[in-house]
This record gives structure tokens, sequence and C-alpha cells, in this order.
């Protein structure tokens, strides 16, 4: 099998994808792997021939034999099925409709919810701050996806609404997080099994305490033992090598959470 990644280090679906290929035995870049990094900075992902492979303008897109694969989750459930060992699936129908449960929840709020301090913190005005407003204004038009989710914001980021809307998101996934583990016994979020769901919501975790908001899960006590047992798994140093996270990759624009109160309060 010849596999294909197009990805970022720090972009977040991109670590489900990465850590996936990591925990199915597929852990080295380029040896394992065809490494393409896209480079967003640059808008790499809106170069015609990147189109061509995705419509869609973002990133993680994987090609398995030339045969094209779009969105992280449809990824990373495609591995689980063409790579059995170790299985990151449950056995069984009612195990794998309530991993599906949490895979759709973890798509539609974490996922969705990290990207607005992700911007608020740094993409923002790192890539936008000196855009004109007409400039900022045509850059969401060039958008295949998230048209919406850039018009949103202004070119500094996003306000406080937004930001305290998303951290709630982030600390409602943190509380259910902690029930589960507390129903199924743990340690992982499905139980004994490590799956997908653990997988899915990795990125969005490591992304907040990144940016300094671990204080969202600081009193749930069996979310910070599952974060502590993630990050010793091996998977987890291949995912997430140097550069990966937003810190490493961007220290003269790093801003942490802390920061973002001082400046504006919130």
């Amino acid at each position: 099998m010849t596999f294909e990644l197009y990805h970022t280090a720090h972009s977040t679906c991109s670590q489900k994808v990465r850590l996936t290929l990591a925990e199915k035995g597929y852990a080295e870049r380029g040896k394992d792997w065809v490494d393409h990094e896209v480079d967003l900075g640059k808008f790499e992902q809106l170069k015609p021939e990147y189109l061509a492979l995705n419509p869609n303008g973002v990133v993680p897109t994987f090609l398995h034999d030339g045969e094209v694969i779009l969105e992280s989750s449809a990824i990373v459930e495609y591995l689980d099925d063409i790579i059995p060992e170790p299985a990151l699936s449950p056995p069984d129908a009612l195990g794998k409709a309530r991993m599906r449960a949490w895979l759709r929840y973890l798509e539609e709020v974490p996922t969705v919810a990290v990207r607005v301090p992700s911007f608020a913190n740094l993409f923002a005005p790192m890539r936008f701050a000196k855009l004109q407003d007409e400039q900022f204004s045509t850059h969401a038009d060039r958008l295949p996806l998230r048209k919406e989710f850039y018009q949103r914001m202004t070119k500094d980021g996003f306000g406080e609404k937004d930001v305290g809307n998303a951290l709630e998101q982030i600390r409602q996934t943190c509380e259910r997080m902690q029930q589960a583990i507390e129903e199924t016994g743990g340690p992982w979020l499905l139980g004994e099994q490590f799956t997908l769901v653990d997988i899915l919501v990795t990125p969005a975790i490591d992304r907040m305490d990144d940016l300094g908001y671990a204080d969202l899960w600081a009193d749930l006590p069996r979310v910070v033992e599952w974060f502590e047992r993630l990050r010793a798994r091996p998977s987890y140093k291949s995912a997430f090598y140097p550069t990966a996270r937003v810190s490493e990759r961007y220290p003269d624009h790093f801003r942490t959470a802390a920061d973002l109160k001082a400046e504006r309060g919130y």
C-alpha cells in the first residue's frame, strides 16, 4: 500500500490522521507514508493544483494507491477499515454506534470551537493584521469552505463573545469526557479500548493546552489523567513532532490565554 498525506504540522485535523497512522504502525513521515507539507501561511491550500485534489481547500488530504480520501474523520475510519490491527473501533454494533455518536459530536463541537481561540490568539493577528479591509474580505471570498467562519471575525480575530462561546464548548467537551471515563471505568473514553474517539479529541485538547487554557479541565481529574496517558503513547510523539504545536512553530507571534486577557480583557 502506498499512502500519501497532504497535511500541515500544526493543523488539528492533520494531527488526527497522523495519530491514526502512528497507532497503525505507520509512524515515520517520508518513510511509512509520502509526506506533502502544505504551507497554510502561504495559502498553498488554495493553489489550483491542490484544489484539484481537495476542492474544499483544506488539509488534510489522504491518498491510498492514488485514490483520494477527504475529511479527517472519514480518513481515520478508512484507515481503521483497511488496517485491521490494532483495532481502533469497538468490535460490536452497539460499541460502534456509541463511537460514531462521539465522532459526530467531536466534529461539530470541539473541532469547530478550537479554531476560535487559535485565530484570536495567533493566526488572525499574524496573517491578516496588515491587510486592508478590502483585502481581508477578498481573501475570505476565495475560500471554498469556512468562508462564513472568516466573515465572522475581523483582521484581529474574534471578539469576547465568540471566544467565550468557544471556551464554553471546550469545557462542555471536557465534562463529557470526565463523565464518559467515570461511566466506562476508563482508562479511555469508551472504556478499556483505545479508539478513534480518543484520537479525534486529542488535537483539540492539546491545542487548548498549548494556548494556555488547561484550566478548563484542571478540576476534572479523569481528563487530566487521560491527557497524561495520551501524551505518553508513542503515537503522540510521532504525530506531535517539533513545530506541530503552534507555540513551537510561531514563537515570535504566539500569545497565550493570559496574553489575550491582558491585551483585550478576555
